[in-house]
C-alpha cells in the first residue's frame, strides 16, 4: 500500500468519525477585550471589518453569569459587538469588568493563548500596510518551503491593546494538498472541502 493509498483510508475514515449532530462549522469566536471602542476602531479602520450590531449590557444578582458564562457572579459585561471581516467566521468581541478579571493579555504560551489569522493575497503589501498605520508587526514573514505548510508565509502583529494577530499568505495551496484529495477550510475556496476543480 503507497502512502497515498494510506492517506485516502485515512481521509475516509475521517468522514466516518462521529461529530457533534448537525454540525456545519464555525459560526464565530467570540474575545475579551479591554475596550470596545478601540478594538472597533482597530478592525474597522484598520483591517477592514465591519461591525454589525451591539448586545449588553449584561449583569445579575443572583449565580447567572457564573452557571452560565462561567465568570465571577458579580461580573458586568458592558457590551459586545459583532463583527464580520471579509471571508470566514464572525467576531464576537466583549468589553467586560469584573472583580477578579485577570487585565494581561494572554502570550501564545499561556494557557488560554491565542491569536486571530487573517488571509491576504499579498503579504508584502499586507505588511507594508500596516506599518504604514503604526501597527507593531513582529519581524519579517516566515516562509515555508518544505513540509505540510511549504508555500505558507506567515508573520504576526500586534492590535494596539497587546492582541496578537497573523497575517498568512498561501495563493499556490500547501504542501500537505500533494498527499490529500481533502482540504482544511481554504478563504480562496470558501464552501470547499475537497481540491478545487
Amino acid at each position: 500500500m503507497t502512502a497515498n493509498d494510506r492517506q485516502l483510508q485515512a481521509d475516509a475514515a475521517s468522514l466516518a468519525a462521529p461529530s457533534l449532530p448537525g454540525l456545519r462549522g464555525t459560526d464565530h469566536i467570540g474575545f475579551t477585550v479591554p475596550d470596545l471602542q478601540e478594538a472597533t476602531d482597530f478592525f474597522v479602520d484598520v483591517i477592514g471589518c465591519e461591525a454589525f450590531y451591539d448586545l449588553g449590557p449584561f449583569q445579575a444578582d443572583d449565580d447567572w453569569m457564573t452557571t452560565h458564562l462561567n465568570v465571577n457572579r458579580r461580573a458586568v459585561m458592558r457590551r459586545l459587538r459583532f463583527f464580520r471581516c471579509a471571508n470566514g467566521s464572525n467576531f464576537e468581541v466583549f468589553e467586560y469588568e469584573s472583580p477578579d478579571q485577570n487585565p494581561a493579555q494572554p502570550r501564545n504560551s499561556d494557557i488560554g493563548g491565542h491569536h486571530l489569522a487573517f488571509y491576504v493575497d499579498d503579504m508584502d503589501a499586507a505588511v507594508a500596510y500596516l506599518r504604514a498605520r503604526g501597527v507593531r508587526v513582529l519581524g519579517e514573514p516566515t516562509v515555508r518551503d518544505s513540509g505540510p505548510s511549504a508555500g505558507q508565509a506567515w508573520v504576526y502583529f500586534l492590535a494596539p491593546w497587546g492582541m496578537q494577530l497573523e497575517l498568512v499568505s498561501y495563493p499556490d495551496g500547501k504542501g500537505y494538498e500533494r498527499t490529500t484529495a481533502r482540504r482544511l477550510w481554504d478563504p480562496r475556496f470558501p464552501g470547499k472541502t475537497d481540491a478545487p476543480d
